[in-house]
């Protein structure tokens, strides 16, 4: 049988200095484990500071997608100014031009009311449109399709 092996007195370990090359704690991070945080939190912390070490120095962070078996490369700067002048053009209700309704709606109108992405542009007069959401969506990829037996 094994033996019990025990101390006479506890040692008290202190946290080693952080190794030269590291960067220094953010302090968004260092506020937030002050206040103290949850294990979950500290696991997403863990997880953050290991993404930001595997990106190292290089200008292209590792964990965005933008491969071309993803689909391409995603603009989101262009996708949220986009969003965002939907967001304007909806709230003002200023006539747009057809140039704008293409770029808005991602896609060129070609009757006189067009409805696409939740979106509804009307044509006032040539080169004139006006934009709204759409009251009633149109069935989904397989809503508006029922097999017959």
């Amino acid at each position: 049988m094994a033996a019990k092996r025990s101390t006479a007195h506890a040692t008290t370990t202190q946290a080693d200095p952080m190794p030269e090359g590291q960067l220094p704690l953010p302090d968004w991070m260092a506020a937030a484990s002050a206040q103290g945080i949850k294990p979950e939190q500290a696991l997403a912390f863990i997880g953050l500071g290991l993404m930001q070490k595997m990106a190292g120095s290089a200008a292209e962070l590792p964990w965005v997608w933008n491969e071309v078996e993803d689909g391409g490369s995603a603009d989101l700067a262009a996708l949220r100014q986009r969003l965002e002048l939907v967001n304007l053009a909806l709230q003002t209700g200023a006539p747009l031009s057809t140039a704008e309704v293409t770029v808005l709606l991602g896609a060129r109108p070609g009757a006189s009311v067009v409805e696409r992405g939740g979106l509804r542009a009307r044509r006032l007069s040539r080169n004139v449109w006006k934009l709204s959401k759409a009251e009633t969506s149109n069935p989904g990829f397989s809503d508006g399709f029922r097999r017959r037996l």
